[in-house]
C-alpha cells in the first residue's frame, strides 16, 4: 500500500517495527523510522532534524506565497512518532525554523501543540543556520550541539569529528531504480560511524548522495542509505544506488 508520511501518521499501525529498519552508530542502537525520525531505545532518546516550521510564513513576509499547510503537517507527523516512541528526551537538530523570527511569530495553536509534546520530556532545540538564535516562549532548551551517550548531535556534519555524530542540514537523498523507473527518496545515510539525518519538514527538498557536499564523510563500502519509502523504509547499500 502506498502512502505519505501525513497519511501514515493517520493510521492505525500495530507493527510499525516492521516498518523500520535497525542501524549501528558508534555502537549504540537506532531505529530508523518511516515518518523520518531516529529512535535510540537503550536512552529512550528521539531525533528530528530540519523542520523548517513557519516556511510558508517566511516566504509570506518576503512577498512570496506558499501553501500554508507546511507547519500543521509536520507538526502532526511528528505527534504521531512521540505517541509511538513516547520518548524521554527529544533533540531537534537545527534548522527547527525556516528564520530567526519563526518561533516568535508561531501562532498560538501551533505553540499549544509544542507545549504539549514536550510535556514530561527533556527537548532540546540544536540551532541551525536557518535560526542560529534559538527559539522563542517554546518549553525545552537551546544549544549548538550536545554530547549525550556517546553520541554527538550537531546541526551541520564535521569535517573532522565522525565517530557518533548525529547530523542533519544537507538533507540526504538517494535514487533507486523500481519498476523500471528511478525513484527518489529522502533518506537516513549512515556508515557505522555517523548518521546523516533526513529532514522532517514536509516542503523541504534533498541532496543526493553523490553530491560534492557529501564528499568525505563516508567510507562509500560501508554506506547504507536507509529511504522514506511511501509505505516503509527501504535500506539500500550505496553500491546499488543510481547515479
Amino acid at each position: 500500500m502506498s502512502m505519505n508520511r501525513l497519511a501514515l501518521a493517520a493510521m492505525e499501525i500495530e507493527d510499525f517495527g516492521s516498518l523500520s529498519a535497525r542501524t549501528v552508530i558508534a555502537g549504540v542502537e537506532a531505529v530508523c523510522d518511516p515518518f523520518g525520525a531516529l529512535y535510540l531505545p537503550a536512552t529512550r532518546l528521539l531525533v528530528v532534524s530540519d523542520l523548517h516550521l513557519e516556511k510558508g510564513a517566511a516566504f509570506a513576509r518576503r512577498g512570496m506565497l506558499l501553501p500554508p499547510y507546511d507547519t500543521l503537517a509536520t507538526l502532526k507527523i511528528l505527534e504521531a512518532v512521540i505517541a509511538r516512541h513516547d520518548p524521554a528526551i527529544v533533540v531537534s537538530l537545527g534548522d527547527n525554523f525556516h528564520d530567526r523570527v519563526g518561533s516568535l511569530h508561531l501562532p498560538e495553536t501551533f505553540r499549544a501543540r509544542i507545549e504539549q509534546m514536550a510535556r514530561g520530556r527533556e527537548w532540546i532545540w540544536i540551532n541551525g543556520n536557518h535560526d542560529p538564535d534559538g527559539t522563542t516562549g517554546l518549553p525545552g532548551q537551546s544549544a549548538d550541539e550536545v554530547h549525550y551517550a556517546g553520541l554527538a548531535f550537531r546541526h551541520e556534519p564535521s569535517d573532522k569529528e565522525s565517530a557518533g555524530e548525529i547530523a542533519g542540514h544537507l538533507h540526504p537523498s538517494a535514487t533507486v531504480r523500481r519498476r523500471d523507473k528511478s525513484v527518489r527518496r529522502p533518506c537516513f545515510a549512515t556508515d557505522g560511524r555517523r548518521l546523516l539525518m533526513p529532514a522532517f519538514g514536509v516542503t523541504t527538498g534533498g541532496l543526493d548522495l553523490r553530491h560534492r557536499a557529501m564528499a568525505g564523510l563516508f567510507e562509500r563500502e560501508t554506506l547504507v542509505a536507509h529511504l522514506l519509502g511511501r509505505d516503509r523504509v527501504y535500506s539500500v547499500r550505496f553500491a546499488n544506488l543510481l547515479a
